[in-house]
């Protein structure tokens, strides 16, 4: 690939077998970590509560997420007859509808926890595993809604192409970047980073130090990192090469770092797969005991009210 005489061949060519490198694993320990945690919230796991609704939601999501790595690595090193292009905005559709389904999945799960925290008599009214199922549906339907453009970003030409790179210029158009970048990344983010602070407040407020609150600090912490850790590089990578679309950056040396840095921060990205395995598995240990659940926030609740009353 060249732009104005600034050459990405050496990019292009280390990129088709660090891909290689990145993909082989995420996408087997991915398949099987997320097979796994299925198995365990539809079978093991015999009620329906709204945690087990939202990482099932997640499970789903990651493993939508999983599934056109295989075609993604293929096309790293191989170009794609025309008349396939339509197969190809599909694969790239479900491979953005994971990775945000994922990123809005994991904040519903930080806020239904805040609100199960830090307002429990109101989530009383405001929780149900009816309310996650409908959250979980609207997640999918406005995911759906907003990638739909997708289709549109790759320019009606003959001849063969890569799948997964080069979409057109429709693509880099300031709108759909201030969209991907504001409620794609960082709205959730601000979220996710407020109720997860809030939360762990809320526990060392009430004075309750005790195994039950440790293991829900556990859980916020995980879920942090595996949002955090593998979706900000790559949406830093985004604003970058947007820069250079832009014309903001110019230096051809730049340009190529920019080029290297989006597709390996993209690579990376994926392994938010195996990183919501932590997810599961402590989610998993509190939803097997839903007393040591109740008795925490019952707690939390008598020593917020206490301290109110002092």
């Amino acid at each position: 690939m060249t732009t104005l005489n600034c050459s990405f061949v050496e990019v292009d060519h280390l990129m088709k077998y660090l891909e290689l490198v990145f993909y082989v694993p995420i996408f087997l320990l991915g398949v099987v970590l997320n097979v796994l945690a299925l198995l365990l919230f539809c079978v093991f796991l015999s009620k329906w509560t709204e945690a087990t609704i939202y990482m099932t939601n997640l499970v789903f999501m990651d493993l939508l997420l999983l599934f056109p790595l295989p075609f993604k690595m293929h096309a790293a090193s191989n170009k794609w007859a025309a008349h396939h292009r339509g197969f190809c905005s599909f694969l790239e559709s479900l491979y953005f509808v994971g990775m945000y389904g994922s990123i809005y999945t994991i904040t519903c799960i930080s806020v239904d926890r805040w609100l199960a925290i830090c307002y429990p008599f109101r989530a009383k009214r405001l929780r149900s595993p009816a309310a996650a199922l409908g959250t979980c549906v609207a997640v999918w339907v406005a995911m759906v809604a907003a990638i739909s453009p997708i289709y549109g970003f790759r320019e009606a030409i003959d001849g063969d192409f890569h799948c997964f790179h080069g979409f057109s210029k429709k693509a880099w158009r300031p709108a759909v970047i201030v969209c991907l970048e504001v409620l794609g990344f960082l709205w959730p983010a601000l979220v996710l980073v407020c109720c997860s602070t809030q939360t762990i407040w809320t526990l060392d407020r009430s004075g309750q130090q005790s195994p039950k609150s440790r293991a829900c600090v556990r859980v916020i912490y995980s879920s942090l990192f595996a949002f955090l850790a593998p979706f900000t590089p790559s949406h830093l990578a985004i604003l970058l090469q947007f820069l250079v679309h832009q014309g903001v950056i110019q230096d051809c040396k730049t340009k190529t770092r920019v080029s290297l840095f989006l597709q390996m921060a993209m690579c990376l990205s994926n392994i938010t797969c195996c990183l919501d395995a932590v997810c599961y598995y402590f989610i998993a240990r509190e939803v097997r005991s839903p007393k040591r659940v109740r008795s925490l926030r019952l707690t939390v609740t008598e020593r917020l009210r206490s301290t109110s009353e002092m």
